[in-house]
Parts: C-alpha cells; sequence; structure tokens
C-alpha cells in the first residue's frame, strides 16, 4: 500500500513539474518570439516612414536594396504597380489583403503569413501613399531561428531543474506515504465498526490535524449510532405521512376520474342521444375534468416548491398598487354571490420586498377560500398594516377578512395541511382540492414570513401574512433561495 501511494505521489509531482516547466519555456518562447517581431515591426515603421518622406518611389529594387526588405506597390484598387521581387504582372490582386485593405483606407497595418509568391513566412507592414499603398516586407526565419536557440536552451535547463526537483519530490513522497497509509489504516478500523481505534501521535502539520479529526470522528459515530436509533422512529413517522399523502392523491384523482368514467359510459350507452340529459351529462365531465386540472396544477406548484425548483424574483412593491390589483381581478366572481369585497389601503408608499407572482397566488388562493365559504351578501375585506417585531425587522401584515361560516377551533392547527378539509363534502362539492393553503403556507416562508388564521365558528375568518418591508442582507436572500429555489 505504502508503495502505491509513492509512486502515485510522485508521478503526480513529475506530471506537475513536468506541465510547470514546459509552460514556462513556452511564456518565454512566446515573449521572446513576440519582442522579435515588435522589434522588426518598428524597424520597418522607420524605414516605411524615410521612404514616404522621400517621394520617390517608381525604382523599387533600389528603395529595397536601401531598406534591406521587399518592397512592394500597390493602387488604389488593389493593382500591383511594383514590386522588388517579383514580376507585376504574374501576381494576384492584392485588395483582400488586410495591410493593403487598411493602408488603402489611411491607416497603418501589419500582419505575418505566408507569401504566396516566394513561399517563406514574411512580417507586412503597409502605409499609405498618395498612389495607393507602400508595402514593405522582411522573412521571419531568423526570428524562428532565434527563438528555436532560446528553446533549445530553456529545455536544457528545464531538464536539470527537473531531475532535482524529482529527486526532492521522492523524499517528501515518501514521507507522505507513510502517513497516507497510517491514516488509511485507521479509516480502514472506522469502516469496519471500530469506533475504539484512534491514531497515533504524528508530529505536527497536516497529517496530524488529520488524525486528530479522524479521533473526533471516531467518537461522533458512536454518539451518532445512537442518535441514528432515536431517528428511526421519526423516519417511520415521515414514511406514514407519505403513504398518507398517496392515499390522499389517488382518493382526489379517483373521485372525479370515476364520475368521467361513469357518465361518460353513459353517453356511449345511448345517452348521447338523450336530449333532456346529454348536456347535462357533458357538463359534468367538465367540472371533473377542470377538478383535475386544477388538482394537478397545485400538485405541480407544491412539488416545486418542495423540491426546490420554484424560481423566485424577489424585489420590491407597493403593497398597495399589488393588493388593488388582485382586488380588482378577483370583484367578477365575488359579484356573482352578491360579496362585497372591499380593499382597506396600507400607509402611502408602503413597499414590500416580494415576489408579486407568488404574492398574488398566495391572496388569490385565499380570497377563493374566502369567496366560497361566504354566504351570499356577505363581506370580504383586503388590507395590509405595518407589523411590529424584533428589534430592526420591519415587516407588513397582509389580511383577508371574511363574514364567512368560520372554522371550528380543533381543525385551526392542521388547516394548512395538505389535502385537510373542514367540511370535505361540502369542500369537494365547491371544487376545492384541499392544497390551496397548504401553498399559501409555502410561498409565505420562501419569503421568509409566518402565516396564521383567527376564526370564531359563526363569526368569520381572518387569515393574516407577513411580508418584509426592506431588501433583506445578501446572505438572507441566498439563504432563501437555497431552501426553496434549485441553484
Amino acid at each position: 500500500m505504502t508503495g502505491r501511494i509513492f509512486l502515485k505521489i510522485l508521478a503526480a509531482i513529475a506530471c506537475l513539474l513536468a506541465v510547470a516547466l514546459y509552460a514556462t519555456e513556452y511564456l518565454v518562447s512566446r515573449v521572446a518570439e513576440s519582442g522579435y517581431s515588435e522589434n522588426l515591426r518598428h524597424d520597418l515603421e522607420d524605414k516605411a516612414k524615410i521612404l514616404v518622406s522621400a517621394g520617390n518611389l517608381n525604382d523599387v529594387k533600389a528603395l529595397a536594396a536601401i531598406a534591406h526588405a521587399r518592397i512592394t506597390l500597390v493602387d488604389r484598387t488593389g493593382k500591383v504597380i511594383a514590386d522588388s521581387a517579383a514580376e507585376p504582372s504574374t501576381m494576384e490582386n492584392h485588395l483582400d489583403r488586410p495591410e493593403i485593405a487598411a493602408a488603402l483606407q489611411g491607416r497603418s497595418a501589419s500582419v505575418t503569413r505566408m507569401s504566396k509568391t516566394l513561399h517563406e513566412r514574411y512580417l507586412y507592414l503597409a502605409v499609405p501613399v498618395p498612389s495607393g499603398a507602400l508595402r514593405l516586407a522582411v522573412p521571419v526565419s531568423h526570428i524562428d531561428s532565434e527563438v528555436a536557440d532560446i528553446r533549445w536552451k530553456m529545455l536544457q535547463s528545464t531538464g536539470v531543474i527537473f531531475a532535482v526537483a524529482l529527486i526532492v519530490a521522492a523524499f517528501f513522497a515518501r514521507n507522505l506515504s507513510r502517513k497516507f497509509n497510517t491514516i488509511l489504516g485507521h479509516a480502514a478500523e472506522l469502516a469496519n465498526g471500530n469506533f475504539h481505534a484512534r491514531s497515533k501521535n504524528m508530529g505536527r502539520g497536516e497529517f496530524a490535524l488529520l488524525g486528530g479529526k479522524l479521533n473526533e470522528t471516531s467518537a461522533k459515530l458512536e454518539r451518532t449510532v445512537h442518535q441514528m436509533q432515536s431517528e428511526h422512529t421519526e423516519l417511520e413517522k415521515l414514511e406514514r405521512v407519505r403513504k398518507d399523502f398517496v392515499i390522499n392523491v389517488s382518493h382526489e384523482l379517483r373521485t372525479p376520474l370515476a364520475s368521467i368514467q361513469g357518465y361518460t359510459e353513459t353517453l356511449m350507452d345511448g345517452a348521447i342521444d338523450d336530449h333532456d340529459n346529454n348536456m347535462r351529462f357533458l357538463g359534468i365531465i367538465r367540472h371533473n375534468a377542470e377538478r383535475l386540472a386544477t388538482l394537478t396544477a397545485d400538485l405541480l406548484t407544491l412539488s416545486r416548491i418542495e423540491l426546490k425548483t420554484q424560481e423566485f424574483r424577489f424585489a420590491s412593491y407597493d403593497i398597495n398598487g399589488l393588493l388593488g390589483d388582485i382586488v380588482d381581478s378577483m370583484r367578477p366572481i365575488a359579484a356573482r354571490k352578491t360579496i362585497s369585497l372591499d380593499l382597506h389601503p396600507a400607509p402611502e408608499q408602503t413597499e414590500v420586498f416580494c415576489d408579486s407572482q407568488a404574492i398574488y397566488q398566495i391572496i388569490s388562493n385565499l380570497l377563493d377560500n374566502a369567496v366560497k365559504y361566504t354566504p351570499e351578501g356577505g363581506v370580504i375585506i383586503v388590507g395590509a398594516r405595518p407589523f411590529a417585531e424584533g428589534a430592526g425587522a420591519r415587516r407588513v401584515e397582509v389580511f383577508v377578512r371574511d363574514t364567512g361560516t368560520g372554522i371550528p377551533p380543533e381543525d385551526l392547527p392542521r388547516l394548512f395541511e395538505r389535502f385537510y378539509r373542514v367540511d370535505k363534502a361540502r369542500s369537494r362539492e365547491l371544487g376545492g382540492t384541499g392544497l390551496g393553503l397548504a401553498i399559501v403556507k409555502h410561498l409565505v416562508r420562501a419569503h421568509g414570513g409566518e402565516v396564521r388564521v383567527e376564526s370564531q365558528l359563526g363569526g368569520g375568518s381572518t387569515f393574516l401574512f407577513t411580508l418584509p418591508v426592506d431588501d433583506p442582507p445578501e446572505r438572507h436572500v441566498q439563504e432563501l433561495h437555497g431552501e426553496f429555489t434549485a441553484s
């Protein structure tokens, strides 16, 4: 075991050294090549300025001999007028050459590429002249040779450094492998269930710290085993909750599905031609289909929140504006039962930090319940007010108050549970899914708030929840997103 660890550590260090030395050699070569090229380009710029200032550009061969460079004269159409190294008539039109195109636009430009005429890499520099463009070119083969020489010397130096560093690394790798083996032996004891095993003292350093942490882990594992036994009971309770949820979902789905299936079969057996009942049967089928769609939508919403995939977009909003829009959208529904829907606004310019779509869903769910359980001619009030809390925490409390039938005291603690209904028969008759208040609870918690209910049997109900006024610190926003959204 020690030998394998030693070889792996040594191989890893050797690879790191090789990569580091190669990167150093490559960067030095690139810097040297860049420096040579830059000096050559400046030299060509100086020569070009001298030739342009001289004015006479007709004898390019003589100018090339003076400048020690290949010289090409191009007119404004890209045609080569003269070239010191080739016959102009045999050369291509140079309008597509980037340095020529730039010079014809009045700018100096340089580029390094392979010459199509001479089949050798050249550094080209073109400058604007009255007749078109003047281009100077010099081969870069000597730069390549200089860079190759530098690279060879670097390789020799790095080779020596690599050998020395590898010897030093081997010494440290051997020491590390022995300590690794000790740690692995202790870990193996823990894996076999021997929580009484302890690492011997390994002096100072990271391995000594790791050994101490493993010793702490041994003691914590003993406590953890005991804790897991006590948590097993809790897990069984959660399993019962899961099973209850599956049973509830199955029951909620089975009722409308059975109704749809029964009435569909009735229609197929001949009732489709019964003009007195066929439309009524179809209406019942549509009602149950809508109930299934609502149940599915609520289940998906609740699932997204609990599985941390619900996206929230928090921002500051005027609470009165939010409430006004929601109340206006619900007035037609309340008007069908001649229910008065009133708004009690918060003080002007009261803002809350929230997700507007989530708040719309919260209040819509609460208003939907209030309309269902408030008799005709009743009153529903939606409002907001400042809410005093702990030191430095500014909040707004939003409430929905109705004059409905009220809720029995024994039902209040379970009101926000999934599928819990106070009056199951009436709730299904009114189209409720039993998930609306559970969604409200989760969305309010996503804003760092709390939801509660005040009710008296026969005296109406008031649902209240809080929202923050100020933008929370960045750390708190991240906690909200980490708890209720997918990152």
